[in-house]
């Protein structure tokens, strides 16, 4: 054979095993359960290292209701405006099939019809989504600086305010109707930048971030645990198997309740615009060792 036709049949040969790797927009080809990733174990772990988890910054990786379905938010890594890039799971092959501007932070209501975006909404249409809605004049105050909503099975809303020097607020559903939001008490408002409140289904905790005395490094990851009486249980860190000594945020727990996806930041800069964030996972077992003994 000629040099040339060797080059030329060699390079066949690597496009064929290229394309055989790589989906569409170039997208590794990934199969199986959790995008294709092995499970963490006790110890946090980057999720999807190299694919999702890279140079720049990815956040809020979180998994729709049913497992099908994995959403994060991106800029990119070219400085545009932030998107969230949505995955399918279609016959065993995860599939890029959403990109959208980000507007709130990505968080599913447990049932999976409702797509929740700070003060904004949108509604499981079929396969797809409704155009964002507002959750109206109770939650779309100029003076409140929404981030993250998130809802339990029972409706309760439980929110950040960055605009309210970082605080976190909750909103019941009392007969039906929506309560007015109200302060968490100080065991959830304590420290500073308190933020990205997540709340379990069946609202037997809260886990949010926060800067207070004794955290490992920048923000901590924190959970408290509902009281027999109603009430919140004391703050408790998630400890070092979770926390790093850098920023740690953004958690939720996967709709099958076996793990724990969070961010944190890599690099040891501080500035904003050109950070190195990678979301994290761990075994959700890790609540139950932190849940006080009775």
């Amino acid at each position: 054979m000629k040099p040339i036709s060797l080059l030329i049949a060699l390079l066949l040969a690597v496009l064929a095993m290229i394309s055989k790797c790589y989906g569409q927009e170039g997208w590794p080809i990934l199969e199986g359960p959790y995008m294709g990733q092995t499970p963490p174990g006790m110890t946090a772990e980057p999720f999807a290292p190299g694919i999702i988890s890279k140079d720049g910054w990815e956040l809020e990786g979180v998994f729709a209701p049913g497992m099908k379905e994995f959403y994060f938010t991106t800029d990119n890594g070219d400085k545009t405006p932030a998107v969230v890039i949505g995955f399918r799971q279609e016959n065993n092959i995860w599939k890029k099939y959403l990109e959208v501007p980000r507007i709130g932070e990505t968080v599913f209501s447990p049932d999976g019809k409702r797509w929740h975006m700070a003060e904004g909404y949108r509604d499981r249409i079929g396969d797809g989504w409704s155009e964002r809605q507002s959750l109206g004049p109770m939650f779309d105050k100029k003076d409140w600086g929404i981030m993250r909503l998130s809802a339990s099975a029972k409706g309760t809303y439980v929110f950040d305010d960055y605009k309210s020097k970082d605080v976190i607020r909750i909103s019941t559903l009392k007969d039906g109707k929506r309560q007015a939001p109200i302060l968490m008490d100080s065991m959830v408002n304590s420290g500073t930048y308190t933020a990205h409140p997540f709340i379990a289904p069946d609202e037997s905790y809260l886990i949010w971030d926060s800067k207070r005395k004794g955290n490992y490094g920048d923000s901590d990851l924190y959970i408290s645990f509902r009281q027999k009486d109603g009430s919140w249980g004391p703050a408790i860190n998630m400890g070092d198997k979770v926390n790093s000594d850098k920023w740690d945020a953004y958690a939720s727990v996967t709709p099958d309740g076996k793990y724990l996806l969070f961010n944190r930041r890599i690099d040891n800069g501080t500035n904003y615009d050109n950070m190195d964030v990678d979301i994290y996972w761990v075994d959700a077992k890790i609540i139950e060792t932190l849940r006080p003994k009775l």
